[in-house]
């Protein structure tokens, strides 16, 4: 015959199921990373954890936070930079929650606000430079971007570590310009290396005409060294220099002789 329990047993076994099941309840793990904000009658009553906590069901309900650092992808913004140039930027934040009782009590979502305010301060910030100052100077935009979100998410209770960009992407219109402008550097700076060299060649041969000035005989040794290079080259023609100094004294000779001449014709 089956074993039929009265109605008052078994209303009894149910009870003390349920006051176990209650019991059991109460009974929360938290991790070493995690802290739990509990709430008594909506009320705040303190931040438990990490270990094994007793939460009281339905006086008490818990929050869990986690500690750990979180790295959040900020989406490609579009930016104008300061001098107009149209650039797309995307950036990635750490972040992590110091405090767990304004996390939850001071904004309603601390990730999804903090990934908004990283949103808007990005398109802020760069907005403030030019392209130019955006692709040179990243670790100076990083660091004013992390101080921004810094100081505004402290009531938040949370620290924001570190702000990297990641990429600028320009269109290929503007990639065409800067390579052009990049070229145009270029040039510039190798015209100003030649004239400079070209101004140092300059001083240093009137130097050395100087010192050949000096010597009468030093400009035909430095024509034979002259002579022996071309030589060595094999060359089939040589220019030999005619000395200024010898052609001075033959016009000079003829110019006397000539005078003499006209001298003598017109005392005839």
């Amino acid at each position: 015959m089956d074993l039929i329990l009265p109605s008052g047993v078994m209303f009894g076994l149910a009870v003390l199921l349920l006051i176990f099941a209650i019991i059991l309840s109460a009974f929360r793990v938290l991790r070493e990373y995690e802290r739990g904000v509990v709430f008594l009658l909506g009320r705040f009553y303190r931040v438990k954890g990490p270990g094994l906590i007793i939460v009281i069901p339905i006086i008490q309900q818990m929050v869990r936070v986690d500690l750990r650092t979180i790295v959040m992808d900020v989406p490609t913004q579009d930016v104008i930079s300061r001098d107009n140039v149209s650039v797309r930027v995307n950036a990635v934040i750490y972040f992590r929650v110091l405090d767990s009782q304004k996390a939850i009590i001071n904004v309603e979502d601390y990730l999804q606000a903090t990934s908004q305010l990283a949103q808007t301060t990005l398109r802020s910030v760069l907005g403030q430079h030019e392209l130019d100052e955006m692709l040179a100077n990243r670790e100076m935009l990083n660091t004013d971007i992390q101080s921004i979100l810094d100081s505004r998410t402290d009531g938040w209770g949370i620290k924001v570590s570190n702000v990297e960009i990641k990429h600028v992407d320009l269109n290929e219109t503007m990639v065409r310009a800067i390579a052009k402008q990049a070229e145009a550097e270029r040039t510039r700076r190798a015209k100003v290396i030649h004239a400079s060299g070209e101004m140092e060649a300059s001083a240093k041969l009137v130097e050395a005409a100087a010192k050949l000035a000096q010597e009468p005989n030093a400009i035909l040794l430095r024509y034979l060294q002259t002579l022996t290079e071309i030589a060595s080259e094999k060359n089939s023609t040589i220019l030999f220099p005619l000395p200024m100094d010898l052609l001075q004294g033959v016009l000079t000779t003829n110019t006397q002789e000539r005078n003499k001449k006209t001298d003598k014709s017109s005392d005839r």
